[in-house]
Formats: structure tokens, sequence, C-alpha cells
């Protein structure tokens, strides 16, 4: 059997080879027609720019993405370096007028989004002439290998019950260098689909087929990243069926948490479009999604009819009352652990790193400073994107300017500061990429607004907490090995402490490693859920005696 094994890890081996070589084995030519239509498409007037697009661009055979990527990066830099020297000119001389002009062939945006919107149509080579089969070379053979080394674990690791041994003797598991060169894939793969999409073409070639199904028009770096998240997540949530298969909680919420990421976040979001209506993620939350009062988004949502205005009225609903409520009933597991896509990702693709997460009391004090500053970040932003929003709804013909800008500061300098570190750096390049090394919640511990704000209710009015038998513990240290949010649930345990931590997930792999059943996860009544009649005490500094027990 671990033969066999063996070969599937090889193949899987050899399709991620295929899966990066895609991007060099397939070229681009982009034609002068594609240039003016694109150019005229999108009210561009540079001259300039058009002539060198057209002398250094058009016609050209490009052997892969980068060169042609830094190519057409370069003409749009040096053609708005000419504009803009000439803007200064102008105005040096006080030729206001003339400067206006001259400034609108200035062309705005990110380069990156210019390269790519030119080299997508623009595809040549074997990868874009054989999608189908690089789709069967890549996602296909990849899953299949996947699914043999996992189904072959419910031979190999006997029957069920805990399946932890060797974690720290792996490469892959010890921060070894299957781990770090998997850190450096994940890093190099966020890092192109954020930053650098036109690079990354070729592999959203390799998804067309898929786009097709759901009306086609070739599919984006978001719709390559939706496969390939829910592919990863569905691979790897068998895997944890496989690996917890003798605790009903895992399975059930594995489950749950694919079934929503496949379903609401994926499926709805590429079908609601096809009848003409707004692909939005419902199960999406501010601040999570922190794009919900952006100005487009609200005049997209409230210009969509009555289906729209739905999706605005549920947004506000959701994060305003359902989620306390549903926190003060169930705590924040009920989103983190059963629902959000963040956390569902970290749950399987992240499973074999959890035991990475720090959890000294250093990190603890790091966690709440960063993560809570991270929700006033989000708040502050939030505020300033709401009032623009609020303008652009009933005052649309007021000056741009006007409408961005409150108590002298710029709701566009806000969110794409925002965007850019928190929206990108910090959950994605950070939060996803770090898992081999960091542990798989490094997003949802330290920089998850939605879960800051979840944890300020869970912590001080939910009825949820971990209940432990101090009697029964063992000290074997399982709990806290696997805790991914970093709580010493071992030092609770032996304290026979509730564990109410505001972090804490309620994922449950926590209980379901205890050899001796000493946790267990209730939703009870407020009552005592703080509670305070141990004789010692954990604190965030150290263990200290319970005054209030000594007296008596």
């Amino acid at each position: 059997m671990k033969k066999i094994q063996l070969i599937a890890i090889s193949l899987f081996a050899v399709t991620m080879i295929a899966f990066v070589s895609s991007l060099f084995v397939s070229g681009f030519n982009v034609s002068s027609a594609t240039i003016n239509t694109y150019l005229d498409s999108k009210g561009i007037k540079s001259e300039i720019l058009k002539e060198r697009l057209e002398n250094e661009v058009a016609d050209i055979d490009f052997s892969n993405s980068f060169s042609a990527t830094g190519k057409i990066r370069s003409v749009f830099f040096e053609s708005n370096a000419v504009h803009e020297a000439k803007v200064l000119e102008l105005e040096t001389n006080k030729e206001w007028d003339n400067a206006n002009v001259e400034r609108q062939n200035i062309v705005n945006g990110k380069s990156t989004a210019f390269a790519y919107d030119l080299m997508k149509p623009s595809g040549i080579g074997h990868v874009y002439e054989n999608k189908g089969l690089w789709l069967f070379l890549t996602f296909g053979l990849a899953i299949i290998a996947s699914l043999i080394f996992i189904l072959i674990n419910l031979k190999v690791l006997g029957p069920a019950g805990i399946k932890n041994t060797g974690i720290y003797f792996e490469n892959s598991t010890s921060r070894g260098w299957i781990a770090w060169v998997t850190f450096s894939f994940l890093v190099l793969f966020y890092v192109g689909l954020y930053f650098f999409p036109s690079v990354v073409i070729n592999w959203t070639y390799i998804v067309d087929p898929i786009k097709d199904v759901f009306g086609g028009g070739g599919a984006s770096q978001w719709f390559l990243y939706g496969v390939l998240y829910c592919t990863a997540m569905t691979i790897m949530g068998i895997r944890m069926i496989v690996k917890y298969r003798h605790n009903k909680y895992q399975i059930v919420r594995t489950i749950s948490v694919v079934f929503f990421q496949v379903v609401f976040a994926f499926l709805l979001v590429e079908i609601l479009p096809m009848f003409g209506l707004p692909g939005v993620d419902l199960k999406n939350a501010w601040p999570l999604d922190y794009d919900f009062l952006f100005d487009w988004n609200v005049t997209n949502l409230l210009d969509s009819g009555h289906f729209g205005k739905f999706v605005f009225v549920w947004g506000i609903l959701l994060s305003a009352v359902i989620i306390p409520v549903m926190v003060y009933f169930f705590g924040k597991r009920w989103y983190c652990s059963w629902v959000c896509g963040c956390g569902g990702l970290a749950e399987t693709l992240g499973d074999p790193y959890r035991q990475h997460s720090d959890k000294t009391v250093k990190a603890w004090k790091f966690e709440r400073y960063i993560i809570h500053f991270v929700l006033l970040f989000a708040i502050f932003m939030t505020i300033w994107t709401g009032y623009t929003s609020y303008q652009q709804v009933y005052f649309p013909d007021m000056e741009y300017n006007d409408k961005v800008t409150l108590l002298g500061i710029s709701s566009d300098t806000i969110r794409s500061w925002y965007g850019f570190l928190i929206g990108s750096i910090f959950s994605g390049v950070i939060g996803t990429g770090f898992y081999p090394i960091f542990g798989n919640r490094v997003w949802c511990r330290f920089g998850c607004p939605l879960a800051a704000y979840m944890g300020l209710v869970q912590r001080f009015k939910s009825r949820f907490r971990i209940t432990t038998n101090g009697g029964q513990c063992i000290s074997c240290g399982n709990c806290s090995t696997y805790c991914e949010q970093g709580i010493d649930v071992r030092a609770y345990a032996q304290k026979g402490q509730n564990i109410i931590r505001s972090s804490c997930v309620g994922c449950g792999v926590c209980a379901a490693v205890c050899p001796r059943g000493v946790l267990k996860l209730e939703n009870g009544p407020e009552i005592k859920r703080i509670s305070s009649d141990n004789p010692i005490v954990l604190g965030n500094d150290a263990f200290t005696l319970n005054s209030e027990i000594l007296k008596n």
C-alpha cells in the first residue's frame, strides 16, 4: 500500500511540475487589432502609448508571459512618464488649459491589469491551443493522485482514532525542505495572483474549459483562484474526514465548510450573473467583506433590482444582527469553523501545519494588539467609504474630490492601503502562504477583523465554552500541540478551567485528539461560564492564586 502511495506522491509532483512549467511553454502575440480595440474601449487617448505598442509589442512573438508582461509594462510606464513631464512643463509655464488636456493622456490604473487585458486574448502555443489536455494533466491527475494517497490511508492508518504519529519527523510537517518549498510556492503564487496577474495568464487558460460551463468569456485570475480554492478544500476535506473519522463533529463541520465554500462562494457567484444578477457570496460578512460599502459595490447592488437591494439589506443584517446573535448562542465557531471560506481552507489545506501555532504569552499579547488594530482600521475605512457611497447615491453630481474626502482624508487612499496591506498581503501572502511555517490560522488569529469582532462577543457575551475535566487530564499535551489558535489548552485542562478565549474558533480538534475525553465543547448558561471557583487562575503573564478562594 505504501508503494502505491509513493507512486501517487510522484504523480502529484509531476502534475505540479507540469503546472509550473505551463507558464513557460506557451507564448503571446498581441495583434494591432487587439491593441486598437482595447485602447478605444477604455477611452485611452495617448498617441505615444499607441505608437509604442504598435512598434514594440504588436505582432511580436513573446515566448512566455514574463517577457510579454515586462515589455508591455515598460511601454506603459515610459509613455506615462513622457506625458507627466509635459504636464509639469506646461504647469511651469502656467499653461493650465494645455496641462489639463495633456493630463488626459496619462493612463490611470495598474500596469499589470493593462498588460493582462492585452495578453488574455493573445495567447499562442501549446497551453492556449490544448486547454482541455492541460486541465487534465494538472488538475485532473493531481486530484487522482491525491485521492489515491488519501483513501489508501483508510488501510495504512488502521482503525479510526488519533492519527498524528511522526508529524515532527516528516519534512512536510516539521518545517523541513518540503515545507519550505511549499511555503515558497504559495507565497509566489499569491504575489502573482494579487500583483502580477498577467504573469499567470497561462494558468487561466487551463481553467477556461470550466469557465465555459458558466457562460464563457474567459477565466480571470479570480476564477482560477476559485477553482484552485474549491479543489484544495474538497480534496483536503476528504483527507480531514479520513483522518478524524472517529469524531462525528469533525466530519460534519468539514462537510459543512466545504459545502458553503463550493456552493455559496463559487457556484452561486458564477451562476447568478448568468441570470443578470450580481454574483455575490451571500455568506461573506463585513468587516471580512471589507468592500461591502465601497461606492461601486453599493451602486451596483442598488441598480440590480430587487435582488440587489435584498443582498444589500442582507449584508447589513448579517453583520449587525445575525452574527452577534449566533455568536451569543454558539460562539464564533458557527462561522469560523462551519461557514467561512478562509477558515475552511485553514482547516483542510492547512490541517497538516496546525501544530506550528505559537503558544507563548508573547504571541498571545501580540495577537490581541494586532487583530484589534486591524478591526479599528476596518471600521475607520468603512466610515470613510460609507461616506463616499452616501454622497454617490444621494448627490451623484457632486465634485469627485468632495465625494471621497472627509476631514481632509481621501477614502480612495484609505481603501487602497487597506486593500494592499490587509486584503492582499496579510490575508493572502502571509495568511495562506505562511501555512507551512507558522501554522494554518495566521490570518484568522492575527489579522481577520471579523474574527476580532466575533471574538469580543464570544469573550464577554456568549454561551459557548470548552469545559474541562481536570481530574482526567494526563498532561499529554495533544490539545495544546494541535490548537491552531495558539491556546495552551493543557494549562486550562490541568486546572479544570473553562476555555473562553476570544480567539477560540471551536474547531474541536483539541477534544478530538484528547485520549481521555477531558475536553467538551458546550453551549450552556452564562452563569459561571467564567469560572472563579478554582484556586489557581491562568492570567496573561503567569499562574496566580485566587485570593477569593484563599479567603474562604
